[in-house]
């Protein structure tokens, strides 16, 4: 019996949008029954060394929703990304939605809130987004049922959202030739990683598995989308019975060569806020640099 009550008979209508910038995918994926549709995973563009923000990946979203007289009722952050900033509340201002996010938001602005000596201002109870999911909670885009799966390893709050016979795994699982995002943020665990990888690819064979990110191992075209068949044959990190220790230790391994993403610092203090720049005490725009921090 599957627990998630998943309709692989339903097949939303998926529009990807790469940035080049972070080797971030971000989706609109439309119920196929009405106009409504969801945002996963959007970009807010930065100049980091500039202290520039501005939107044009997030404009190619809105343009696109409006062009197709889309409705949009959901913005879907899969985790507190360390790698891009999210545009989610510049959406949100433009076309409506709900702002959702895994409830284990709350352990990573904790974690976070620390490193960065957030005050007391800043709250810890995930109150800056519109909705926290748990694992199976269900949730509707027009006539569509979304499921959110519980996914941790990568983060604490990683969750892949499976609509119809689309899933959004965030950064569990790449693309076969990439292998699995790594487990060595803190809270991070390879082990707990092993196990949120195999309860995806326990999804059906035929269900579409849609990337975060790609990176075009060994020079090949920039790709996002594969199958839980494909994946369970030919994922170079966990395909083809690695077991759980292999792949801890293939991924620890690995982790330790691994430099920070060049985006971290703003990206989570942005993320973890829902999209929301932080200010001064004057209210202006405004990021910390932790030394020795990460």
């Amino acid at each position: 019996m599957d627990p998630y009550l998943i309709d692989i008979s339903v097949k939303p209508d998926v529009k990807a949008f790469f940035d080049a910038a972070t080797n971030t995918i971000s989706y609109v994926v439309k119920d196929p029954r009405s106009n409504a549709c969801a945002v996963i995973d959007s970009v807010m563009d930065i100049d980091y060394a500039a202290g520039r923000i501005t939107y044009q990946h997030a404009d190619e979203i809105i343009d696109h929703i409006r062009k197709n007289n889309l409705i949009l009722e959901w913005i879907i952050e899969t985790h507190v990304h360390a790698d891009h900033l999210s545009a989610a509340p510049y959406i949100q201002n433009a076309l409506g939605g709900k702002i959702g996010i895994g409830e284990k938001i709350m352990t990573v602005q904790e974690t976070f809130g620390k490193i960065f000596n957030e005050g007391t201002e800043f709250q810890r109870d995930g109150s800056q987004f519109d909705a926290l999911f748990k694992d199976g909670d269900v949730y509707q885009i027009g006539q569509m049922k979304a499921v959110a799966m519980y996914t941790p390893g990568h983060t604490p709050a990683c969750m892949v959202h499976v609509m119809g016979n689309a899933a959004f795994v965030g950064d569990t699982l790449f693309m076969p030739d990439g292998g699995s995002a790594r487990a060595d943020f803190p809270g991070g665990d390879a082990a707990t990683l092993y196990d949120s990888i195999q309860k995806v690819l326990s999804l059906p064979d035929e269900m579409r598995l849609f990337m975060c990110h790609d990176y075009g191992p060994n020079g090949r075209n920039i790709q996002w989308e594969t199958t839980v068949a494909a994946e369970k044959a030919h994922n170079i990190h966990v395909g083809n019975g690695v077991t759980k220790e292999q792949f801890v230790k293939l991924r620890t391994e690995r982790d330790k060569t691994l430099a920070m993403p060049k985006l971290i610092i703003p990206s989570l203090q942005i993320n973890m806020r829902a999209g929301e720049v932080p200010t001064d005490r004057d209210g202006r725009p405004m990021l910390k640099v932790p030394l020795n921090g990460l």
